[in-house]
């Protein structure tokens, strides 16, 4: 009942892109409705194609229902589009659906290999060397599954890059008390928006073939890709053009969602993994593993099966399906270029560019009265800052200690997926409150 300065609570906290406004990809959702509900499949207010997709996704449940339980793996004709997706993407390198996984999102397909991957006690425990800042699903699954999070720390100085000499000191060091046997990366990156150029994925594959490191590419954000310049490039297909002694021994396991990209269908729960190189007496401890949970959601299948099967020229939903796909993503990348321009305007504030992802994360000078109120009150300073932001303007956005920050740097995470003239006014509020936190703690 207290009375607060602001009117409403601007959720900035978290990447949910229908909570934010963002409308729903019309196709992806007729598909969706006429598999949860085959009599609209005589309806006339159903394009042939949107039914097309349907009556595929229905003949191959149980029953030609969507409430069946499906193969652990997921419905065979949805992996065979995946596997058609990847050759796609990566220009005709060869994807065997047998090697896909559909999921319960990303975070269920990370969550399952590195079940399957960690094992050991004391020195030989298993270490899995993550970025920092990482996006926390990791730390927290390595907690949960008592394995060691090994540090490496991408350079903010160089728009978050990831340097292979910085995988090394890290790796060298974690041998003194663990096993280093995982390397995760995320592409482009969350919460660091940054995009990765093709020679550092060959010098990481590199380095990964070289210590006989099992790779996971976190690719969620594959298709929010802004700025000029940068290129998505997928760790599978640069992998197997640096040729068969690498493609035929590193072990890889890449993801991908429905939640992200141009989609935002996070509560479908929809997504898939591509494990490679995998032994055979491991792949079928995997497929044990995923049989404990029956199978992902049917509904988040069905939905995956759009992302990668989407109408194509001469269908009747493509024109109207390209129009809404490239909306929401020349959106998105004038919202980066806005986010970035405008924080880089307030003084005390560092914003590398937002290559890609659907974040942004500033730096913050925090005076050092403040970082004194912060411990006084037992809290790290950037989560000080975020609570006073909370309370003088309602916008919540995630402390950078949430993800990992190099000692004595400060920063928050914030989405950009409000619509562009609210984020304006919520980025206007930022500033405003930076510039009286700056002026009442220095």
């Amino acid at each position: 009942g207290i009375k607060k300065p602001f009117t409403e609570v601007i959720k900035a906290n978290i990447g949910d892109a229908h909570a934010m406004g963002q409308r729903p990809i019309t196709f992806l959702r007729q598909v969706v409705a006429l598999c949860t509900y085959p009599n609209l499949l005589d309806s006339p207010s159903f394009p042939e194609d949107a039914k097309k997709r349907a009556r595929r996704i229905l003949q191959g449940c149980g029953g030609n229902s969507l409430g069946s339980y499906t193969a652990s793996q997921g419905i065979n004709c949805i992996r065979e589009d995946v596997a058609s997706y990847i050759e796609r993407r990566d220009g005709g390198v060869p994807a065997d659906p047998d090697n896909i996984y559909l999921t319960t999102g990303a975070s269920d397909g990370i969550s399952a290999i590195l079940k399957i991957l960690i094992s050991g006690g004391g020195k030989s425990r298993t270490g899995v060397m993550i970025p920092i800042p990482q996006y926390p699903l990791y730390s927290a699954a390595i907690s949960e599954l008592d394995a060691i999070q090994v540090n490496y720390y991408l350079d903010e100085e160089n728009c978050w890059a990831l340097n292979v000499n910085e995988l090394r000191r890290a790796l060298n060091e974690a041998k003194a008390y663990c096993n280093p046997k995982v390397l995760c990366i995320i592409n482009p990156g969350n919460p660091t928006g940054q995009v990765q150029s093709r020679k550092c994925i060959e010098d990481v594959i590199h380095f990964a073939w070289e210590e006989k490191l099992f790779l996971l590419a976190d690719e969620v954000y594959q298709d929010n890709v802004y700025s000029e310049g940068c290129q998505f490039h997928s760790f599978k297909k640069i992998l197997y053009e640096m040729g068969p002694e690498y493609y035929n021994n590193v072990e890889l396991a890449s993801f991908h969602s429905t939640s992200k990209g141009y989609m935002g269908e996070c509560g479908y729960r929809g997504g898939y993994m591509e494990v490679i190189n995998l032994h055979p007496e491991i792949k079928g401890q995997l497929v044990k593993l995923l049989s404990v949970r029956l199978c992902p959601p049917v509904s988040g299948q069905a939905a995956m099966d759009i992302v990668v099967n989407p109408p194509v020229p001469g269908e009747e939903s493509y024109a109207q399906f390209i129009k809404e796909k490239e909306s929401v993503l020349n959106n998105l990348a004038k919202k980066a270029k806005l986010t970035e321009d405008m924080f880089n305007k307030i003084p005390g504030v560092h914003c590398n560019p937002l290559q890609g992802a659907m974040y942004a994360f500033p730096r913050i000078f925090i005076p050092s009265k403040a970082i004194e109120e912060a411990k006084a009150h037992k809290m790290a300073p950037d989560m000080f800052y975020c609570m006073k932001l909370l309370e003088e303007t309602g916008i919540c956005v995630v402390p950078g200690s949430g993800f990992g920050q190099r000692e004595g740097t400060y920063h928050f995470r914030i989405t950009i997926l409000p619509p562009v003239e609210k984020l304006k006014i919520l980025l206007e509020k930022v500033k405003d409150f930076h510039i009286k936190f700056l002026e009442k703690y220095a």
